[in-house]
């Protein structure tokens, strides 16, 4: 299998190192034909910001993509997005209307970010970092875990879940069948190295599609997705379960 797009990529507009353009000159070097720019949504937190100033700079990303999709002719640059959930019951933190607007919608379930509420910041946040260090509940946050990636996807058109199950306990079946459901794609992670063939198999039992992401944070690593690749392979994935490869 040889992977000809990358739909994870980060630049400067987030949490990435690089330019949009440098992105897309790493991909053709590395034989891509498709590269999608997704920065991280505005309610991307740390002790900083880590996603897009606001989510007009959306529309800023896919003018600039837009641009650069006429200046190289020999790769299709998307503009994209890795929207965050904030809130229990599927909210994102971008708006549907710009959602609308972008070539390709990626969602993670990450714990960095701006809760919509007290509430919300209890049932995403402070619940996983429980589960994670003490081991208490976790069936019941398993579930809910569970339950609110599926408002998302109840919620929007979507087209990829990043990193399912990174730091967050998921009922992978579950998920898996409603994704498909929905026409949703699994993505495996090449950066976060969590990814377990066991997760795969069972995703592969409900009859998910998948995709293979760099999750890349500087140009460099467009387009580097061994660990994911080997994953697949082990599993003994084909291209007919990866949309990403040929």
């Amino acid at each position: 299998m040889q992977l000809y797009a990358d739909y994870h990529t980060h630049t400067l507009y987030s949490h990435g190192t690089g330019s949009i353009r440098a992105n897309i000159e790493v991909a053709i070097e590395k034989g891509l034909k498709e590269i999608a720019i997704s920065d991280h949504g505005p309610a991307s937190r740390s002790i900083g910001r880590l996603g897009v100033r606001d989510s007009a700079t959306l529309l800023e990303v896919k003018k600039e993509v837009d641009k650069y999709d006429r200046l190289y002719p020999e790769i299709k640059v998307l503009a994209g997005v890795e929207a965050n959930i904030i809130s229990i019951d599927g909210k994102l933190d971008v708006p549907e209307f710009i959602l609308k607007e972008l070539d390709k919608v990626l969602v993670g379930f990450h714990l960095f970010i701006k809760p919509a509420s007290f509430r919300d910041g209890v049932e995403i946040i402070l619940n996983n970092v429980i589960v994670d260090k003490l081991k208490i509940n976790q069936e019941q946050i398993r579930y809910r875990n569970t339950e609110i990636l599926i408002n998302v996807l109840n919620n929007y058109d979507i087209d990829i879940i990043t990193h399912p199950g990174y730091r967050v306990d998921i009922d992978t079946k579950t998920l898996a069948k409603v994704a498909v459901e929905r026409g949703v794609v699994l993505e495996i992670n090449s950066s976060h190295g969590y990814m377990t063939e066991e997760y795969i198999r069972m995703a592969v039992e409900e009859g998910a599609k998948f995709t293979l992401g760099s999750d890349a944070h500087s140009p460099e690593k467009v387009g580097a997705v061994e660990a994911a690749m080997l994953v697949a392979q082990k599993v003994g994935l084909t291209a007919e379960d990866i949309i990403n490869v040929c």
